[in-house]
């Protein structure tokens, strides 16, 4: 991207040989919005936006109220003070660690009781019709580590570390750290392997401190009340995804640079060089071509480089992907031509799912491939390319009718459900009725309307200017025989602003 003048508000950083992977994060902040974009080797591969109105809530923790349970969901439904009561399944009331089967599952009924007070953690947000989704097996995020005070005790370690011998040395780097006062597990995160044991035992003392608040809020107050409030997406952004990769972090806004850098400080000092405070003329969104990516993020159809192009299709359900050759005709055999335009639809798909936040049940249609080995192939670079996000994300193959199926973990809502709402005209369907169609729903109205009001002098058709159009022209002769059926005038209005499908129907 080209360079834009910036003020540094950190020490300036040390010059080191760039890691293969560079990341940077550009942090653009107005009053009811923030949004963040994260950047690896030029190309936008993630977007996070929060808005003043309507924060996330994932890892907020609740005092909360059950007000319903359900023994045939074996769920519970808890008033934490939201717009609608929050749901907690039983597997979520058990320790993180337990293992048990179906038949050894305790019963909710007996766990739970109405008007019980309980100390719960969103997991997912509300998203459409459905409340926030809860547990009582808590989590504190840190910088490097993760609390989990109701655990046993054990050290769990990233599964990114694939290192065995780093997965050791880190455990037993905790096991020492850990105050032999302090009950309870922790996970520790990817970024923990470049930390120094000072940074350790900072994070540690940092979760017990939010943990005790916490704990003496929770005998303080009735339910519902919010006992811990997760960080905004700025301070979270130093906390979680700024991490080695990362060479700069661009914010222009000068007062939450200031704050990015009172809590790197105190929480993340190897952050604080790479915060820098755009100043530049041009939006930072705009110059580094932000804007047009969320464009492109928010279309249903994306195009690929070879002149193939994706389809995507997300229900409530499910999300659903079609590649499609389009314009590509190779210049090798049949079956080349569609190994490569599948191996590049791999790699966009696996960027599109991160930049789009999708989640749930995903279903690829890639297109047929009639060699095993090309099937390998491409499922072989989708899953590379997938190894790269963030989120869990779990393949499960080709179906019997050729389709991957995959399920990615879903916390919040999809960019498209954060920015966008239903089309009012087609009501979220993606289509309209035809003009035609609409001309003879009025007419089988008309005969419905002169049945309620006989003694009616005359009908008034207000309509969309298509749909009075065609009666004018191609359908006159039909309202004229309506007319005549009906022993009644019906005079036609356009109106300019009714929607192709609505009509409304005076009776004078």
């Amino acid at each position: 991207m080209p360079s834009e003048p910036v003020t540094q508000l950190g020490t300036p950083p040390t010059l080191i040989e760039p890691p293969e992977l560079q990341r940077e994060l550009l942090v653009n902040c107005t009053p009811q919005e923030t949004r963040i974009a994260v950047v690896e080797n030029g190309t936008v591969q993630e977007l996070h936006i929060e808005r003043a109105s309507r924060r996330g809530l994932v890892g907020n923790i609740y005092r909360g109220k059950v007000v319903r349970v359900l023994p045939g969901m074996q769920s519970a439904f808890v008033d934490v003070g939201l717009e609608r009561t929050a749901f907690l399944h039983v597997t979520d009331l058990l320790p993180s660690g337990a293992e048990v089967t179906r038949g050894e599952m305790p019963r909710i009924e007996r766990l739970l009781r109405e008007g019980e007070e309980i100390t719960v953690q969103i997991v997912k947000d509300p998203i459409g019709s459905k409340g926030a989704r809860l547990t009582m097996q808590l989590s504190l995020a840190g910088r490097f580590l993760v609390y989990l005070p109701h655990d046993d005790g054990q050290i769990g370690i990233s599964q990114k570390i694939e290192d065995e011998h780093a997965r050791e040395a880190l455990r037993a780097r905790l096991t020492a750290l850990r105050p032999s006062h302090l009950s309870g597990g922790f996970i520790v995160r990817t970024n923990a392997l470049e930390a120094s044991d000072e940074q350790l035992a900072a994070d540690i003392a940092y979760l017990e401190q939010v943990w005790q608040e916490i704990q003496q809020k929770a005998g303080a107050v009735r339910a519902p009340a919010l006992l811990y409030d997760e960080l905004d997406l700025v301070l979270r952004a130093v906390r979680d995804l700024a991490d080695r990769h990362t060479v700069r972090i661009q914010v222009d806004s000068r007062e939450n640079a200031q704050r990015m850098i009172a809590f790197a400080q105190r929480y993340a000092p190897h952050v604080l060089p790479l915060i820098e405070l755009y100043r530049g003329e041009r939006p930072l969104f705009a110059r580094c071509h932000v804007e047009e990516e969320i464009e492109r993020a928010l279309a249903r159809r994306v195009e690929l480089k070879s002149g193939g192009y994706l389809i995507f299709d997300q229900t409530e359900a499910l999300t659903t992907i079609d590649v499609n050759t389009g314009a590509f005709v190779g210049a090798k055999s049949f079956d080349e031509t569609i190994l490569k335009t599948n191996l590049e639809a791999a790699q966009t798909i696996a960027r599109q799912l991160r930049l789009r936040n999708l989640g749930g049940i995903i279903l690829v249609d890639f297109i047929d491939m009639t060699l095993p080995e090309h099937r390998e192939r491409v499922l072989e670079a989708f899953q590379k390319a997938l190894a790269r996000d963030p989120t869990k994300t779990t393949v499960s193959g080709f179906t019997q009718l050729g389709l991957v199926e995959l399920t990615r973990k879903r916390t919040r809502e999809s960019l498209s459900q954060q920015l966008c709402e239903p089309c009012p005209t087609c009501a979220g369907r993606g289509f309209v009725k035809t003009a035609e169609t609409v001309c003879f729903e009025i007419l089988r109205e008309l005969v419905r309307e002169a049945r309620q009001f006989p003694h009616v002098q005359e009908f008034l058709i207000l309509a969309a200017p298509a749909v009075v159009r065609l009666f004018e022209e191609e359908h006159a002769q039909a309202l004229a025989m309506a007319s005549e059926f009906l022993g009644k005038p019906i005079a036609l209005r356009g109106e300019a602003d009714y929607p192709p499908e609505h009509y409304d129907i005076v009776v004078r």
